[in-house]
C-alpha cells in the first residue's frame, strides 16, 4: 500500500525527531504522487509540532531513491489543466521549514534523491553512494532550487556538470564538493544519521533555529526560482520530447 511507501516516525519512537523514511525498495524508492503528500503532510506536522527539534531522511539499503516515479509523472503530462505536482508541495514545505533537516543517503541518489538534500542542513552518505540529476536527459528542467542551490555550493562547473550533462558524482566527490557533511560505511549510515540527530535535538531550539535561519538568509530568492522553475517544469513535463523520453525510458 502507498501508506506504507513513506513510513514517518515521531518523536515518541526518536525523543525529538521525526523520521521520514522513504520505503519502496521494490521500486528503488522512485516517489509517487501519494508518498509526496505523506511526506509534505510529514513536514507541516514537524513545523507545528513542539516536540520535533529536527527532522531526519532515510532511504533504505542500498537505495536513498531513484528520483520521480515516471509513470506518475506521465500520467500528469498526460491530464489537462489541474494544479502543480504533488512533488512541488513537498518541495515547497522542505524550503521553508525552520527545523534542521538531515538525511542519511546509502546508494542511489537520482533526480529529487540528490536536490533533497541540497535542502537539508546535515547529510551523511555511504561510501557506495551516487548521486545524478539527469533532469535534461528526461527532456526536464531542475527542480527545488537546484538551479539555484547547486551552482552555490558546488560552483558552476561541477553544477552544469549535473545538471545538464547528466554526470554522476560518488559519495568521495559530493563530500569534497560540499553537497554532503561526512561518508561512512554503508552499516553506519543509519546509526551515525540518527545519533547526529539526536545531537541536534538535544540544542537549545530557540538558539538553534535562529542560528540556522541566519544561515539560510532570506529565502524569497530561492522561492522565487522554485516558482521560476516550475513553469518550464510543468510545461516540459507536458511536451512531446518529456513523452518520448519518458516513453523510451520505461522501454528499457
Amino acid at each position: 500500500m502507498s501508506d506504507d511507501h513513506i513510513l514517518v516516525e515521531h518523536p515518541e519512537t526518536h525523543p525529538g525527531v521525526m523520521l521520514i523514511r522513504f520505503n519502496r525498495p521494490e521500486k528503488k524508492n522512485a516517489i509517487t504522487t501519494a508518498m509526496y503528500a505523506r511526506m509534505t503532510q510529514a513536514l507541516h506536522e514537524a513545523a507545528n509540532h513542539q516536540a520535533v527539534r529536527v527532522v531526519a531522511f532515510l532511504g533504505t539499503e542500498g537505495c536513498f531513491s531513484a528520483g520521480n516515479d515516471l509513470s506518475d509523472f506521465l500520467n500528469f503530462a498526460l491530464k489537462e489543466g489541474g494544479g502543480p505536482p504533488a512533488a512541488f508541495e513537498f518541495l515547497q514545505a522542505l524550503a521553508t521549514i525552520e527545523k534542521p533537516l538531515i538525511s542519511g543517503v546509502d546508494g542511489l541518489a537520482i533526480g529529487i534523491g540528490t536536490t533533497l538534500n541540497l535542502h537539508c542542513d546535515m547529510t551523511i552518505a555511504s561510501s557506495r553512494s551516487l548521486f545524478r540529476t539527469p533532469f535534461v536527459d528526461l527532456a526536464l528542467v531542475p527542480e527545488a532550487g537546484s538551479s539555484l542551490l547547486m551552482p552555490r555550493v558546488l560552483g558552476h562547473q561541477r553544477a552544469f556538470a549535473m545538471l545538464v550533462a547528466g554526470e554522476s558524482i560518488s559519495a568521495e566527490a559530493a563530500c569534497a564538493a560540499g553537497l554532503i557533511w561526512k561518508v561512512v560505511e554503508p552499516e553506519a549510515v543509519e546509526k551515525e544519521t540518527l545519533a547526529l540527530a539526536d545531537s541536534l535535538a538535544k540544542k537549545p531550539p530557540h538558539a538553534l533555529k535562529i542560528t540556522r535561519n541566519l544561515m539560510k538568509g532570506n529565502g524569497d530568492a530561492l522561492l522565487a526560482r522554485m516558482d521560476e522553475e516550475l513553469v518550464h517544469f510543468t510545461a516540459q513535463l507536458r511536451s512531446a520530447e518529456a513523452r518520448a523520453a519518458f516513453e523510451a525510458f520505461m522501454r528499457r
